[in-house]
């Protein structure tokens, strides 16, 4: 086991810049901390596994070998001073669990968490986790309305509200959005819009969709999911 002593001082200035300290490095918490540090952001990585700590060595910021279940452990790794914690301990829901009560002890101002499933983020929630994730459930969720063909993406931004982004249907197609009759017949609004290989630009009452555009729509899933069958 590393000792923290030798990392306290590294993981101190990364928590004073823009840090994220992700604890279990599996496929999940790899992917997150890859994608935070290429959007600039400092990022400490925990985990028990010699080999995973090993892999991601030179990728982030600094990179520990350590069991983020001992409150010791946190504090010599500076995690208490983070802004942002996120747990993506996923195999282990006990070691998740206990990671998840030490740092709300510690007051971590926003902490993240997966759940494997509803009962862990149930647990979660109910020891004050801010914000519980679902990753496979909600992949699961956002692929299955892929395979059905009717949008060519889509995330469903809260319970019961989606963005998709589709084919503009024919019924919308060389009128101005302002004299269409989508928000009041169908219930969703074009958020954005893109011609062929143009950027993509916000939409107003005074965009007019061409055949074979590309929109956002935003609205209630089942109103996002029913405009997105239309052709």
């Amino acid at each position: 086991m590393a000792r923290f002593t030798l990392f306290s001082s590294d993981s101190r200035r990364i928590a004073e810049a823009d840090s994220v300290a992700v604890i279990g490095l599996g496929r999940f918490g790899t992917s997150l901390a890859r994608e935070l540090m290429a959007a600039g952001t400092e990022v400490l990585g925990i985990d028990r596994d010699e080999d995973l700590v090993q892999a991601l060595n030179g990728e982030l910021t600094q990179v520990v070998r350590a069991d983020a279940t001992k409150e010791e452990v946190l504090r010599q790794l500076a995690v208490d001073e983070f802004d942002r914690v996120v747990i993506a301990i996923g195999h282990d829901v006990t070691a998740s669990i206990l990671a998840a009560s030490l740092l709300i002890q510690l007051q971590v101002p926003v902490i993240w968490a997966k759940a494997v499933d509803d009962q862990h983020g149930r647990i979660l929630e109910q020891l004050g986790v801010h914000h519980v994730i679902y990753p496979e459930k909600d992949m699961g969720r956002r692929v299955a309305h892929l395979v059905r063909g009717a949008a060519m993406d889509y995330l469903e931004i809260a319970q019961g509200y989606s963005l998709a982004k589709i084919t503009t249907p024919l019924l919308v197609v060389d009128v101005p959005l302002g004299e269409s009759t989508i928000r009041r017949k169908y219930g969703v609004t074009v958020s954005a819009f893109k011609h062929a290989d143009e950027p993509w630009t916000n939409a107003d009452n005074e965009t007019v969709l061409r055949a074979g555009d590309e929109i956002l729509i935003v609205g209630p899933s089942a109103r996002v999911e029913a405009f997105a069958q239309l052709r």
